[in-house]
């Protein structure tokens, strides 16, 4: 089995920064793609960005290019998510999802992922 935790939420201003990060327990060795989802109130869960741990390649939803930058460190089996000039439509909670499976972009669905972080609230005030 897989653990996710992920820490880093918060309540920030429009045009502020946060660092969220995803730490991983368990059988790491099985986790081949990383992903970022959110959920707003009443919407459904949304797919952010995503890390193969294979070849590093990285996918992003349109919205967050340019302002979301996901990262890992394999050392550390964390998975980052900097997310900078955030805007109130950037506001939910933030999960972490885990996968032993090489998925590929540009976009990712919940159902492709198997373990899954207890999520951490972003706010972002206007």
């Amino acid at each position: 089995q897989v653990q996710l935790v992920e820490s880093g939420g918060g309540l920030v201003q429009a045009g502020g920064s946060l660092r969220l990060s995803c730490a991983a327990s368990g059988r790491t060795f099985r986790i081949y793609t990383t992903g970022w989802f959110r959920q707003a109130p009443g919407k459904e869960r949304e797919f952010v960005a995503a890390h193969r741990h294979t070849g590093g390649s990285t996918y992003k939803t349109d919205s967050v290019k340019g302002r979301f930058t996901i990262s890992r460190d394999a050392a550390k089996n964390t998975v980052y998510l900097q997310m900078n000039a955030l805007q109130p439509e950037d506001t939910g909670v933030y999960y972490c999802a885990a996968t032993d499976r090489l998925l590929w972009g540009p976009t990712m669905s919940p159902g492709q992922f198997d373990y899954w972080g207890q999520g951490t609230q972003v706010t972002v005030s206007s």
